[in-house]
């Protein structure tokens, strides 16, 4: 199998994007999701000074819309500053449009609240789908960030592919289990954290199979 050869490229690779800063990056990421809390928790206000608003529905309906705007809005601000657009957020805002037209239009926010498990649970399957082939995947998503050998990449793409499907196994108990409100907060306050805490904790692997200091494999 010629494996080996596609796992060296991520870690070595032949073009070089224009970088977005990190705070930018993190308010084109992270601001879709709270015009979603804000447009939920005060739905019924925004009704009632946009009038316009109040034809998707109750608040759930009307964060979803201004969801689907942001997210558009968010793609479009990525697109202008990097002539890019990152693939997990275009797959991640794919669905956002396509749950969100469902939930508008049925009138069911089953659909948008189905969204998170949908996007995990892709994410999820790519990455250990691809190492079943023997590639490792998260290599070329973040190739630019981090220079990996080969075990890195394995070990790395592993956890976060079973990351993603936890992910989405929380998404549906809360959602199931719990009010909208709930699930809205822990959409916006609580994966994030979650996220932010498991990615810090891979650190020592990134360390340790990084080509840049000379760690044993």
């Amino acid at each position: 199998m010629n494996a080996p050869i596609l796992e060296r490229d991520p870690s070595d690779p032949t073009t070089k994007k224009e970088d977005v800063s990190p705070l930018l990056k993190l308010v084109l990421e992270l601001g879709p999701l709270v015009v979603f809390f804000f447009a939920n928790a005060r739905g019924e206000w925004l009704a009632q000074k946009f009038p316009a608003l109040a034809e998707l529905g109750g608040p759930i309906f009307i964060a979803t819309g201004l969801f689907m705007a942001a997210t558009a809005a968010a793609l479009i601000a990525s697109w202008l500053l990097t002539r890019s657009l990152p693939i997990m957020p275009l797959v991640s805002g794919v669905v956002v449009f396509v749950f969100g037209a469902l939930t508008l239009y049925l009138q069911d926010d089953v659909f948008i609240k189905m969204k998170p498990t949908i996007v995990n649970t892709l994410f999820g399957a790519i990455l250990l789908g691809g190492l079943w082939f023997g590639k490792s995947l998260l290599g070329y998503v973040f190739a630019s960030a981090f220079r990996l050998d080969a075990e890195g990449w394995r070990k790395l793409t592993f956890r976060w592919g079973l990351f993603f499907l936890f992910l989405a196994v929380v998404n549906e108990v809360v959602w199931r289990s719990f009010s909208t409100d709930t699930w809205v907060a822990f959409k916006v306050w609580g994966i994030m954290p979650i996220t932010l805490l498991f990615t810090f904790s891979q650190m020592p692997l990134i360390m340790r199979h990084s080509l840049d200091d000379h760690s044993s494999k």
